[in-house]
C-alpha cells in the first residue's frame, strides 16, 4: 500500500489558491454530500495525475479566526510545513513581488521539504516575461500557470510531482489496521489507553493535548493489530487548538492509511456537524466503519436513552447505515474490549471476496424480484456482475446502457448484496459499464 504524498497550497490571500486547488483536484464532488447533507470542507482533497494519487491541501481555507493578516499567512504556511510532503508556494503575476510573498518565502526556507514556486494569472505567452521578478524569492525556476485558463497546470503538476517518494508502506497480511477519529476531546487518547489496557497516550482533559505519537502495534486473542495514530497537536499554541479544520487533516491522514475506522463520539455532547464531516470522509474513502459513542458512563440512562441515541445516530448518518455503534466508556473500560471483535468482523467483511457464480444467482434472483423500472420506454438490462476489488468491496455491472441505472435501483442492488452476504461495518461500490 503507497502512503499518498500530500501537496499543500500556500501563499498571500488573492492569488488564486482555490481555483488552483479546484482545478488540481478537479471537481470531485462527494457521494456523501449528495446522499447526507454533509457540508463538505473543501480545503482537502484527493487528486492524480498520471500515476500519481496525492492529498491536496488549500491553506487558505483553514479559518484561522481573527489573527491579524500576517500571523494569519504564518500559521497556514506552517500548517503546511507540518502536514505536507510537497509545498506548492503561488503567487499573483500581475502585481510582482509584493511584501507579503517574501514574507511568506522567509517562512518556506526554514521547511526540508520541496517548494515549487507557482505564478498564477499569467493568462498568455506575451505576460510570460513577468515571472522573472520571482527568481528573487529563491525557489529555482518560477512556473507560469493560469488558473482560470488551467494553463501550465501538467508542468507544475510533473515538477511537483518528481518530488514524490516512491516507498510503499510495508503491510504485513495478517495485521488488522484501525484508527480511531473524531472531534478534539471526545475521548480518543483515554480509549486508546484503555484498549491498550495501559497508558500509552497522554490523556488529559484539554482539547489538542495528544503530542505526536508514532503507531502502535497490539496483539489480542492471536490477532495482531495496528493502532494509526491521529497525533493530535504538536503546537499547544491558542490557534493550533481553535483550527478544528486542522484537527480534520490529522484524521484524514490516519483514515488513508486505516482499513477500520473508529468514529468516536462523545455521548454527553451528542452528535456535532464536525462529527458527521469527519465520518463522511471515512465512507467516501472507503473504509471499514465502526461507531463508537464514548463517555456512556457519564450519561444519566433510562431504558430509552441508547435506543434514542442510536435513532439520532441513524438519523444524521444516513450514509454509514451499514456501520456497526458501539456504547462504551473509556474511563470505566465498560464494553471497550469487544471493540475488538467489531473490527475483525469489520475487517473481514471489508476483505470479503464473493464467487462469480454465487453473486450472479442473488442479483438475477433481485432483478427477478423487483426488475429495474423503465426510463422512456427503455428498460435497464442486467447481463452480469464481477467483484474487480476489496477494501472496499466493488463490483462491476454490466448492462445495456449505464444511463438508464438510476440511483435509487443501485441502493436496491447494494441492500440485497447486503442481505445475502452480510458486508456488515463496509461501505460497497457498484459500478456501472456498458457491455461491450
Amino acid at each position: 500500500m503507497m502512503t499518498k504524498p500530500t501537496v499543500a497550497i500556500v501563499g498571500r490571500p488573492n492569488v488564486g489558491k482555490s481555483t488552483i486547488f479546484n482545478r488540481i483536484v478537479g471537481e470531485r464532488i462527494s457521494i456523501v454530500e449528495d446522499v447526507a447533507g454533509v457540508t463538505r470542507d473543501r480545503i482537502y482533497s484527493s487528486a492524480d495525475w498520471l500515476t500519481h494519487e496525492f492529498n491536496v491541501i488549500d491553506t487558505g481555507g483553514i479559518d484561522i479566526g481573527d489573527e491579524p493578516f500576517l500571523e494569519q499567512i504564518r500559521l497556514q504556511a506552517e500548517i503546511a510545513i507540518d502536514e505536507a510532503d510537497v509545498i506548492i508556494f503561488l503567487v499573483n503575476g500581475r502585481e510582482g513581488v509584493t511584501d507579503a510573498d517574501e514574507q511568506v518565502a522567509k517562512i518556506l526556507y526554514k521547511t526540508k521539504k520541496p517548494v515549487v514556486l507557482a505564478v498564477n494569472k499569467i493568462d498568455n505567452p506575451d505576460m510570460r516575461d513577468m515571472i522573472y521578478d520571482f527568481y528573487s524569492l529563491g525557489f529555482g525556476d518560477p512556473y507560469p500557470i493560469s488558473g482560470s485558463h488551467g494553463i501550465g497546470l501538467g508542468d507544475l503538476l510533473d515538477a511537483v510531482a518528481a518530488h514524490f517518494k516512491t516507498g510503499e508502506e510495508e503491510i504485513e497480511d495478517d495485521v488488522i489496521r484501525f484508527s480511531l477519529i473524531g472531534r478534539p476531546n471526545v475521548g480518543k487518547s483515554s480509549l486508546v489507553n484503555a484498549l491498550l489496557g495501559e497508558e500509552r497516550a497522554i490523556v488529559s482533559n484539554v482539547a489538542g493535548t495528544t503530542t505526536d505519537a508514532v503507531d502502535t502495534a497490539y496483539e489480542f486473542e492471536g490477532q495482531k493489530y495496528k493502532i494509526i495514530d491521529t497525533a493530535g497537536m504538536r503546537k499547544k499554541g491558542k490557534v493550533y487548538e481553535n483550527v478544528e479544520k486542522y484537527s480534520v487533516l490529522r484524521a484524514l491522514k490516519a483514515i488513508d492509511r486505516s482499513d477500520v475506522v473508529l468514529i468516536v463520539l462523545n455521548g454527553e455532547e451528542g452528535i456535532r456537524e464536525q462529527d458527521k464531516r469527519i465520518a463522511g470522509y471515512a465512507e467516501e474513502a472507503g473504509k471499514g466503519v465502526l461507531i463508537v459513542v464514548n463517555k456512556w458512563d457519564a450519561v444519566e440512562k433510562d431504558d430509552k436513552t441508547m435506543n434514542q441515541f442510536t435513532t439520532s445516530i441513524r438519523e444524521n448518518f444516513q450514509f454509514l447505515d451499514y456501520a456497526p455503534i458501539a456504547f462504551v466508556s473509556a474511563k470505566t473500560k465498560q464494553r471497550v474490549k469487544s471493540l475488538f471483535d467489531s473490527i475483525q468482523m469489520i475487517s473481514e467483511n471489508h476483505a470479503l471476496r464473493i464467487q462469480s457464480s454465487v453473486l450472479n444467482e442473488v442479483i438475477e434472483d433481485a432483478v427477478a424480484r423487483n426488475p429495474a423500472p423503465t426510463d422512456k420506454g427503455r428498460r435497464l438490462r442486467l447481463y452480469y456482475t464481477t467483484q474487480v476489488a476489496v477494501k472496499p468491496p466493488t463490483f462491476v455491472v454490466f448492462v445495456n446502457d449505464p444511463e438508464l441505472m438510476h440511483f435509487s435501483y443501485e441502493r436496491f442492488l447494494q441492500n440485497r448484496l447486503r442481505e445475502a452476504f452480510g458486508f456488515e461495518g463496509t461501505p460497497i461500490r457498484i459500478i456501472t459499464r456498458a457491455r461491450s
